[in-house]
């Protein structure tokens, strides 16, 4: 096939704080950026990149596209990630199996899994 995935796009009407949330989340680096978008790329060039925008609405309702993050740290993930500020909203699975679901500081819904 032809196509590969080269990034994700996340909108977003807070660019400084959605910025930070997603760098400290992901461990990318910030490659470009100006007063409307970041480009989040991943340093070890593997992982498609995260483009987060600006957009002028507010979101609503469940995203109907989301990042499932994976790990082999399921717990201790969780728990970082809500100390960066996201919101724990679901929890499938026990112990160190199955999956988190989170919100980020705009309510954009995230999992991070196990593998």
């Amino acid at each position: 096939m032809g196509l590969r995935i080269g990034n994700l796009s996340i909108d977003t009407n807070d660019l400084a704080g959605s910025t930070a949330f997603w760098t400290a989340v992901t461990g990318y680096k910030v490659d470009a950026q100006d007063e409307t978008y970041a480009f989040l790329a991943d340093p070890d060039g593997t992982g498609p990149a995260l483009c987060i925008n600006v957009v002028p609405e507010k979101r609503e309702g469940k995203n109907r596209l989301h990042l499932d993050l994976h790990t082999d740290d399921l717990l201790g993930e969780a728990a970082r990630i809500e100390g960066l500020g996201a919101e724990r909203l679901a929890r499938h699975g026990e112990g160190t199996a199955g999956w988190i679901v989170f919100a980020d500081n705009e309510g954009n819904r995230f999992c991070v899994c196990a593998v």
